[in-house]
């Protein structure tokens, strides 16, 4: 069955450990555009902060962006957007104190205040580096629930691993759980990680599914390369779910077929073996 689709994770995927591009991707990726394939961006990042990404690119690429919160393409045609209802990110934040020093709030707008903190430390040896390549995207509200004067696209909470994960504990414990969905990612070699509140039901795999539906294909024509804890919907839906190299230990007990790490042009590999070979 020929590959029509190849859903791409960007963080740990695509980039290498530096978070650069490898032109080897770049080429790999090009090959297939040029062949007929299209190439999704399947990210937990936002739209403004994956399309650095996706301009290194000579061909159009659909964007998921927001672990599947949202749709776009590469050139900024929007086709698909879920929201967090407002009412349920209140109650999450409402409920999370302890963590509102790890909280921020992103909403689905042309530029300014797309994600907000209550309190922004400039100087935060783990989120500096994010918060300068956004500076034009971020603000500060205090108390941050005042920013809810729309539908949020998530709340988001970022920290040291051992921390999100107590945040992971929390959230899934709260009476009103049901109402949302949560996307978990680590990265245990930079001690950081990330956890999403998305409305009820999204996923990286439930909107990619929703987008081969409206292009008229069946799962058996996606291959889908993830690394990491969010990938695993993504993965599961794929005909063709490979992981990477570096992948975090609970991917590769899935019995799916594993590629070259990040640092190895992963991507490429499996393109080429896969997308383009007989395999």
């Amino acid at each position: 069955m020929p590959v029509r689709l190849i859903a791409l994770d960007i963080d740990g995927t695509l980039l290498d450990e530096r978070s650069h591009l490898p032109a080897i991707n770049v080429d790999a990726v090009a090959g297939a555009a040029a062949r007929g394939i299209e190439v999704a961006l399947v990210t937990g990042r936002r739209y403004d902060f994956a399309l650095p990404i996706a301009r290194q690119f000579p061909c159009p690429l659909t964007m998921i962006v927001n672990n599947g919160a949202v749709v776009k393409s590469s050139t900024g045609e929007t086709h698909f957007v879920n929201l967090l209802p407002r009412g349920v990110a209140e109650r999450v934040l409402d409920e999370a104190g302890e963590f509102l020093e790890m909280a921020s709030v992103c909403f689905n707008r042309p530029r300014e205040n797309q994600v907000i903190y209550e309190r922004i430390d400039w100087r935060d040896p783990l989120r500096q580096g994010y918060f300068e390549r956004n500076r034009e995207f971020i603000s500060e509200m205090s108390p941050l629930r005042n920013c809810l004067t729309e539908d949020p696209i998530q709340v988001m909470f970022t920290g040291y691993v051992d921390r999100v994960r107590q945040v992971e504990k929390f959230v899934t414990a709260l009476p009103f759980a049901s109402e949302y969905s949560i996307a978990m990612t680590v990265y245990d070699k930079r001690d950081f990680g990330l956890l999403d509140v998305v409305a009820a039901g999204c996923s990286k795999g439930a909107t990619l599914a929703e987008w081969v539906r409206r292009c008229g294909w069946r799962r058996e024509d996606v291959m889908a390369i993830g690394d990491n804890l969010n990938d695993i919907e993504m993965l599961q839906f794929a005909g063709l779910p490979v992981v990477m190299g570096n992948s975090v230990p609970e991917l590769k007990t899935l019995g799916w077929r594993e590629t070259l790490s990040n640092d190895q042009g992963g991507v490429a590999a499996a393109i080429e073996l896969y997308a383009f070979g007989d395999a």
